[in-house]
């Protein structure tokens, strides 16, 4: 009766495949490609009788309890986009690393990993440091180069530390702990981040005039902010957010509820709430969390009607037959096509579409799906800032001088990319980089 099942799962697979990369050069939004193929395939293999199943997965999805921690995150990455916190941090860290040499840029990356742990989200931090950290650095005669790069690649940390959305997306996908998937998170986010920064010192260190220490003159021309107040807001939102997960005293949802409320008293403690300021930031949460929300539906429909066909068995059976059936062989396989479906798909749908297929093999295999939701978010570290769709090049795009070009932001990132790629060697190498806290 369905012509579509007469094709068999290696046809179909093909099909499927080939709809949903025609749907996108069409120009036609990931959500709705996924969508529209689910729904084709759905009439077309089973009939009328397969939506309400399909749409049952779609209700566990979105109706998560977790699932509330996203908009809430993204909500308080949002007032910081639009108080002066994450300003005055910067003018605070400024000050402090004005003595040594790279000390701007590595200043810029302290204050990346502070605003990624409140906030989880790529977009704002790295427009953020677009606009405080790379217009100083070009002032003080940084080399353009090391300059356009650490700013972009500290502002996609964001979605490596703790409370990354990445994270708390792959764990509703693979439905594991996002408390554990946070703790084991951490460390590795951090050796990152350590990475850069030894980076930026050897560099500056081999040629000091990529990056020259301030004279008297370069002095800021604002004075100087109150450290104290600078520096407690962010440190306490860090603490009560992380500190209540990692502490067992709040749920992953619960400390997003508190983050939200720390970051919307220490904005009234600075005079600077508003419900002008409300209105945008809720605005922006709106927009970024109604992405996730459609993406999330489309890839959903398509991985459950795909499930239905026996496509989750079918490319389980092939991976493992391209891989040799050997463990290490097949996680670096499944590495190499979540970096090519990187370069050209949202995280998100790379997550919802391959998470429920990778994650079985990878249980099977013997691997904590933990240990390989930290090494996906790494890998998604890579794909944040490759060509030709790195979004965090196109962030910072937006903020930077019109002599600055896509393609110089891209060839500035690509000593950073490197090291990315060090880290998740170093993160597959060594398992309890991740799960140090078992």
């Amino acid at each position: 009766m369905f012509e579509l099942a007469s094709l068999g799962i290696g046809y179909g697979s093909l099909l499927m495949l080939a709809m949903l990369i025609v749907l996108l050069l069409t120009g036609m939004q990931l959500a709705f490609a996924t969508g529209l193929v689910a729904l084709v395939f759905a009439l077309g293999w089973f009939g009328p009788d397969a939506l309400p199943i399909v749409s049952s997965r779609l209700y566990s999805f979105i109706g998560n309890y977790v699932f509330l921690a996203v908009p809430m995150f993204v909500l308080m990455a949002s007032l910081l986009d639009h108080s002066g916190i994450a300003r005055d941090l910067f003018d605070a860290m400024a000050r402090l690393g004005r003595k040594l040499r790279g000390g701007v840029a590595i200043q810029t990356l302290v204050v990346a990993v502070i605003l990624a742990s409140m906030s989880g989200v790529i977009g704002g931090e790295t427009v953020l440091l677009g606009i405080l950290a790379l217009p100083q650095m070009l002032r003080l005669g940084y080399d353009r180069k090391l300059a356009i790069g650490t700013t972009c690649a500290g502002g996609a940390l964001g979605t490596m530390l703790p409370p990354s959305i990445v994270l708390i997306i792959y764990g509703l996908t693979a439905n594991v702990s996002i408390g554990d998937l946070f703790k084991g998170a951490f460390a590795p986010a951090l050796l990152l981040a350590l990475l850069y920064m030894g980076y930026v010192l050897i560099r500056v260190w081999l040629k000091p005039e990529m990056a020259p220490l301030p004279s008297d003159q370069d002095a800021p021309e604002t004075p100087a902010p109150n450290f104290f107040k600078a520096l407690l807001f962010p440190l306490m939102s860090v603490v009560v957010v992380l500190g209540s997960i990692y502490g067992g005293v709040a749920s992953v949802t619960e400390a997003s509820a508190l983050g939200v409320m720390g970051i919307a008293i220490s904005t009234w403690i600075r005079g600077e709430l508003s419900l002008a300021m409300v209105s945008k930031a809720t605005v922006s949460t709106l927009r970024v969390c109604g992405m996730i929300i459609w993406i999330g539906i489309g890839a959903t429909a398509l991985v459950g009607v795909y499930n239905l066909m026996g496509g989750i068995d079918f490319v389980r059976d092939m991976v493992f037959a391209v891989s040799g059936g050997h463990g290490l062989t097949t996680i670096l396989f499944m590495m190499l096509i979540l970096l090519i479906l990187g370069m050209f798909l949202d995280w998100v749908g790379v997550a919802l579409l391959t998470m429920p297929i990778f994650v079985p093999i990878v249980t099977e295999l013997g691997y904590s799906p933990i240990w390989f939701g930290v090494v996906f978010c790494m890998n998604m570290q890579v794909s944040f800032l490759s060509p030709p769709f790195g979004p965090a090049a196109f962030y910072l795009k937006t903020v930077t001088p019109k002599d600055i070009t896509l393609g110089e932001i891209f060839r500035a990132l690509l000593p950073f990319i490197a090291l990315q790629v060090v880290a998740l060697g170093l993160l597959i190498a060594f398992p309890q980089l991740a799960l140090w806290w078992q």
